[in-house]
């Protein structure tokens, strides 16, 4: 009875090849390694620039490593606090203080950064190839976007990271799948509590996400997942909460008072943060300063801004479609001639209108209407990013800062970066479309404006040439940005040779206060707290103005160290303001001072 009966190998039936894997996701992977090995050549090179806030920092995490002080606060403000000193401490601690020590976390946030970025692409529902342009483009940095992200100077690399793991954290609390939720919650509360403390230039990004999951969860809310938010949040920002009860520091008025000054005009502040604000955050621009071809970022970023939030809203409000096991609607009293068009070709994973099972084929009972839940929940996600930049940009405009030095300030807009996804969705959907007609029917067979994908129907001639001149200007839009970036990237390139010099310089000098057994000075404040730093607080610098009257010291202790020590010298760039006025007082008689010059610095020391 069985002679006619073939027998398969029971292992063959299931045999399966290793996976590999995908292209755009390993090409994602090189892309990535080579911005953190850029990023680690520069660091190598002693670029970017170090500076007195970024020493300040050090001198922070020197005395944590030591034990000797564990700070609330950046030194000298009631304001900012100063995770990068006691991620660096342990470093500090291995190898002793160093600009590399200081920069290696922030290296590693960066890293952490561009993971992140990768996995929000494709949680919102980007292809691998749409992951790829985001991770590559991130990848790049212009002069000011690598010192955003490499220089331990207070409050700038851990945004970014932050701010993507947030949006991550709310896509996959919206997507309402079981599975460590309350741990998921936990993480929402705590990044966001700790971003309070470290630098509230996160907070429309924490608010917006915020907003996303009152809405979409607010029953969950109502119970332990509420609790555990609330713990945690007041968890990561109880250094800020303690020492406002314990001072009666109100940490938003320091920010406020902070970001006072000399006014500027509002044509001042609207040019500078809506011409040079965007393309100096976002890395378009040559070090130091805006070419005007590298300002057409200014009018592409709204123009995007605004199309981006349109699509993401319009997704959102479009009507929920049936679920499978509904009665069929009834049909029309004249029917429709018209073909129906095919549905598009996708998966659930690429938000599609109609999310396919895990065969491929026609969706499982219940499938559907969990895809449609996922589709909304990333278009809610998208959304706020968008407005989270939005908000950014607008607090930045409107600040005096905007106007009055706007090149150096546009450091605050370096969390627009968080929404880089959503910003570029239309402008992915647009490059990849053939068909001209945009619906914003949920219904089979026709395409909302956020997920635009082909179909193999029949096209109008004057829509299909629309369909393909939209995609051509996307293309072009994609590849103007990433060019625009790619020579901003090479102008920072060509400055590392300077700033390597100008750090052995510094070291130069280091050395040599170090030989005429020097051990306390004056000088500006961007001298003082560097020179300290490097010369592990060997050398101690008070801080004094061109006038020689007393500056800033964000450590008191460091001016009284000065201010006993009889034989205290100055120290002055060569060409800078002190060293002239510093200059006049040279001479042969007792109590002049007498000069030692080095390589782009002079010394001065008290005649005996």
């Amino acid at each position: 009875m069985t002679a006619g009966v073939r027998q398969e190998p029971r292992e063959g039936a299931h045999a399966s090849t290793p996976r590999r894997p995908r292209l755009p996701a390993l090409l994602a992977l090189l892309v990535g390694l080579a911005g953190v090995g850029y990023r680690l050549a520069l660091l190598l090179a002693d670029a970017p620039p170090t500076n007195s806030d970024e020493a300040t920092m050090g001198l922070a995490a020197l005395h944590i490593a030591r034990g000797e002080d564990f700070p609330v606060w950046f030194y000298g403000q009631a304001y900012m606090g100063p995770l990068e000193a006691y991620l660096a401490a342990p470093l500090v601690a291995l190898t002793g203080p160093s600009v590399l020590a200081m920069r290696l976390p922030t290296l590693a946030l960066y890293a952490l950064f561009l993971a992140l970025s990768w996995r929000l692409t494709r949680r919102l529902g980007g292809d691998g190839w749409f992951g790829l342009l985001v991770v590559a483009l991130l990848a790049l940095g212009s002069d000011r976007v690598v010192k955003n992200q490499l220089i331990a100077g207070g409050g700038y690399p851990e945004l970014n990271p932050a701010g993507v793991a947030l949006a991550l954290l709310t896509v996959g609390l919206c997507a309402g799948r079981s599975g460590a939720r309350l741990l998921r919650w936990a993480a929402w509360g705590l990044v966001s509590g700790l971003m309070l403390w470290v630098d509230p230039l996160l907070l429309p990004y924490v608010l917006g996400t915020g907003v996303v999951l009152i809405a979409r969860r607010r029953r969950e809310l109502a119970g332990r997942a509420g609790l555990v938010v609330a713990g945690t949040l007041l968890l990561g920002a109880a250094p800020m909460l303690l020492d406002s009860l314990r001072h009666g520091r109100n940490p938003l008025a320091a920010v406020l008072a902070a970001s006072g000054g000399e006014a500027a005009s509002w044509g001042e502040r609207l040019y500078g943060g809506l011409v040079l604000g965007p393309p100096l955050g976002m890395g378009f621009c040559s070090p130091g300063h805006c070419a005007g071809w590298q300002l057409w970022w200014a009018v592409a970023f709204p123009a995007l801004l605004l199309l981006a939030a349109l699509t993401a809203w319009r997704t959102l409000r479009m009507p929920t479609p049936p679920a499978p096991d509904s009665p069929p609607a009834p049909l029309p009293a004249t029917p429709d001639p018209s073909p129906t068009p095919l549905p598009p070709r996708g998966t659930a994973a690429d938000l599609g209108n109609l999310p396919l099972g895990r065969d491929g084929k026609c969706p499982r009972a219940g499938e559907h209407a969990v895809g449609d839940d996922d589709r909304r929940g990333s278009a809610a996600v998208r959304l706020a990013l968008l407005a989270g930049a939005a908000a950014v940009l607008l607090a930045y405009t409107v600040s005096s800062a905007a106007g009055r030095t706007p090149v150096e300030s546009s450091r605050y807009l370096s969390c627009l970066a968080v929404a880089t996804p959503a910003l570029l969705w239309p402008l992915w959907q647009f490059s990849r479309r053939r068909v001209g007609d945009l619906a914003v029917s949920g219904s089979v067979g026709h395409h909302h404006l956020a997920d635009v994908h082909p179909t193999d129907g029949p096209e109008p001639a004057a829509g299909g040439r629309r369909a393909r001149l939209t995609a051509l200007a996307a293309i072009a839009v994609l590849a103007a940005i990433l060019g625009t970036a790619a020579v901003a990237t090479a102008g920072a390139i060509r400055t590392v040779p300077a700033t390597r010099a100008e750090a052995d310089r510094h070291r130069v000098l280091v050395d040599t206060l170090g030989d005429l057994g020097v051990r306390h000075v004056r000088g500006g404040y961007w001298t003082c707290n560097r020179l300290t730093f490097a010369s592990r607080e060997e050398v101690v610098c008070a801080v004094v103005d061109d006038e020689l009257r007393p500056g800033f010291d964000r450590r008191p202790a460091y001016r009284r160290a000065v201010a006993a020590d009889p034989d205290a010298g100055w120290v002055a760039p060569v060409g800078s303001p002190l060293a002239a006025r510093l200059d006049r007082r040279l001479g042969p008689d007792r109590g002049a001072l007498d000069v030692v010059t080095v390589d782009g610095w002079r010394i001065y020391l008290p005649r005996r």
